[in-house]
């Protein structure tokens, strides 16, 4: 639910360089897919909100019978009629915008409804993030699905540590993750053949041998110059 999606940020030790923090990151979305408690929480939320939907679509249709019964009647009934039945439409209409704000305004009941629903499930999600962080050595856990990432490693991606902490079975999903890990050219060892190892051997003697020696500076003879000054 949106209004339940808050960035994981947890720092557990708070180093004052950030580059000795230790960062993680999870994917918030799929925790709350997997989650069995999280997703009956919002097929319960979704039943309710459904159902106040379907109260609204009724209004909307009496609303809409009461106008054309108007428009058709216009001209036979009497004034008396005419304000009464505009001043059911009004009173219909404003029913229906009274409802519709007291139900999805900000603080009304969708609201509420959604953090009694919902609070108790993020508070076990959120305890199982902290703990896995804690656990494996983690300062700061970044939810990628409330704010997106360029690159990721997915070596340091806790999403399925989490879900298991919270009972999931995750093992289907962790083969998919380590085939992410292994693609990763970061994460790809390169192993010297000794082939590559002659190679470099080749290629270090090749420059030994190139090298010029030093030229050492020729220096005169101090009898060559006296006889010079003589002639």
């Amino acid at each position: 639910m949106k209004n339940t999606r808050f960035l994981f940020i947890i720092i557990l030790l708070a180093p004052i360089q950030l580059f000795a923090q230790r960062v993680g990151f999870i994917a918030s979305d799929i925790i709350r897919e997997k989650f069995p408690e999280a997703k009956q929480a919002e097929q319960r939320i979704r039943s309710v909100v459904e159902e106040w939907k379907r109260e609204l679509e009724d209004m909307d249709k009496r609303i809409e019978n009461l106008k054309f019964e108007i428009n058709k009647n216009r001209l036979i009934w009497t004034e008396e009629e005419k304000r009464n039945k505009e001043k059911e439409l009004e009173d219909l209409t404003t029913q229906k915008l009274t409802y519709s704000r007291k139900k999805f305004e900000p603080g009304g009941e969708y609201d509420i409804l959604v953090k009694t629903i919902m609070q108790p499930v993020e508070e076990k999600i959120y305890a199982a993030v902290q703990k896995v962080a804690a656990e494996n050595g983690f300062d700061i856990i970044w939810d990628k699905s409330t704010n997106p990432l360029a690159y990721v490693n997915y070596k340091y991606d806790l999403t399925l540590k989490v879900l298991r902490e919270l009972g999931v079975d995750v093992s289907q999903m962790e083969k998919e993750l380590q085939e992410k890990i292994s693609k990763d050219p970061r994460n790809q060892v390169k192993v010297e053949t000794p082939s590559t190892q002659r190679k470099k051997q080749r290629t270090t003697k090749k420059e030994v041998q190139t090298e010029k020696p030093e030229e050492k500076p020729i220096q005169e003879n101090p009898d060559n110059k006296e006889e010079e000054q003589k002639k």
